[in-house]
């Protein structure tokens, strides 16, 4: 039975993906909102809230794979009606990465200080980093199990009930946010970034919660860990492995972002925190179609649907670009509100409305690549991902963020080195896709 590539189906795995996907960085959109309008040391606090959400996001990004290589060799086994075979590899892995995760916090809860001295943090925005991550820290765990939970949906071609997960935590997240950074009147003092910290958690911890609820009651996969480990395992670990270096490469990307915003003063990773947290809102919207190509893709190898590929990825790269673009120009329009949502500072707001428009002008770009790492991820090719973001990320954006650095661009050295990076991800794996698939497309 071919399968449906149809815009109606694409949407209906892509909305909910894209719902569902926007819920972490609505997460730390909403810390970056609450904690920048604070009336004491909002500025600070705002830089501490970025640079630590720099960290979480690698930490959650070099892990957080397993969402990708469960969805992957799901929907492959599922393509060719060999589910059963599987069934067991969704608890094994996420037993796995649990206990990573539990190694994570274990190896850098005492060391923050140090951790957060290699961004250029210092004085009062040091303090504040340590304080909001030793205690966001430990929602590492819960957010892991979630998207390995994810995953296990993906593959099984369900995006609804991971949007309904990801409601739950922003929604939670969102009202604490509000109690506890700003405090309630003769009932609960604020407790400023430390509350923003605590509401994160929390939320994180409700959607684990969920993401066991209905994973054990709308499928037949198992959350009980049964051994010997299943036979994909051993490519589940391979596939975590190359993802894991390739995310290595994209955070060196980030860090070195932080790094050289945090370096330009207090007002410059200011205004680079409420960009980049922009940048990723627009990415994890993209990422609903880039979801849609990984759920699709995965299945349509597993049944050997190769001219179905084609036309899928035809689609994915129309859609994309129309996103891109409407993103964009939304953008465009609410250009100087955005910024007033996250402070009243008007040095960091002047620092931000000069480079937001780059962020805003790489979006169709920023479609392509996405899309494309969705598929390569659903087709299980993990290698070729790593060894681009490794040309990428070595070989054009740190060269080109030293150069415009040396020239003094500061905040336009990044999100110029960033747009060249973009391109150097998407278009290498577009022509790499047809030299592999419009072969076998015509034999079909």
């Amino acid at each position: 039975m071919s399968t449906n590539i149809s815009l109606k189906h694409i949407n209906k795995l892509a909305i909910p993906a894209l719902i569902a996907g926007v819920s972490e960085p609505i997460l730390s959109i909403t810390d970056t909102a609450i904690v920048g309008n604070m009336d004491f040391n909002a500025t600070e606090s705002l830089a501490a809230v970025g640079i630590v959400g720099a960290f979480i996001s690698m930490l959650i990004w070099v892990l957080g794979q397993t969402r990708s290589a469960i969805s992957s060799i799901v929907s492959q086994y599922l393509g060719a009606n060999q589910l059963d075979k599987i069934k067991n590899l969704p608890a094994q892995a996420i037993f796995i990465v649990t206990s990573l995760s539990v190694l994570i916090i274990i190896g850098t809860y005492p060391f923050a200080q140090q951790i957060f001295k290699l961004y250029n943090a210092s004085d009062i925005i040091l303090d504040y980093s340590v304080e909001y991550y030793r205690i966001r820290v430990f929602g590492f765990p819960f957010t892991l199990f979630t998207i390995a939970v994810f995953g296990a949906f993906r593959g099984l071609q369900n995006t609804f009930y991971p949007m309904i997960i990801a409601i739950i935590g922003a929604s939670i997240n969102i009202v604490l946010d509000v109690i506890l950074v700003y405090g309630i009147d003769d009932y609960l003092v604020p407790m400023h970034i430390s509350g923003a910290a605590y509401a994160s958690v929390i939320a994180q911890l409700f959607m684990a919660l969920s993401a066991a609820f209905f994973l054990l009651k709308k499928t037949e996969i198992p959350l009980k860990l049964h051994l010997p480990f299943n036979k994909e395992i051993k490519r589940f670990v391979f596939m975590i492995l190359n993802l894991f270096v390739r995310t290595i490469a994209l955070n060196v990307t980030l860090y070195f972002a932080t790094k050289f915003a945090t370096g330009y003063g207090a007002a410059y990773i200011a205004a680079y925190t409420i960009a980049i947290n922009l940048w990723f809102l627009g990415a994890f919207i993209i990422d609903g179609y880039a979801s849609a190509g990984n759920i699709l893709s995965g299945k349509l190898l597993g049944g050997k649907e190769y001219r179905a590929l084609i036309h899928l990825s035809n689609k994915l790269i129309k859609y994309g670009i129309i996103i891109g673009i409407i993103i964009a120009i939304i953008g465009g329009i609410l250009y100087y509100p955005l910024g007033t949502l996250f402070t009243n500072d008007s040095e960091v707001l002047k620092t931000f409305y000069e480079v937001f428009w780059i962020v805003l002008a790489m979006q169709p770009l920023c479609a392509l690549a996405f899309i494309f790492d969705g598929i390569f991820k659903g087709l299980g090719k993990m290698k070729i991902l790593r060894n681009i973001l490794l040309l990428s990320t070595f070989l054009v954006f740190i060269p080109i963020l030293f150069w415009l650095d040396h020239l003094d661009y500061k905040l336009f050295a990044i999100f110029i080195a960033m747009t060249f990076w973009i391109i150097a991800r998407g278009f290498p794996l577009i022509i790499k896709f047809r030299q592999l698939f419009l072969p076998l497309s015509q034999k079909t």
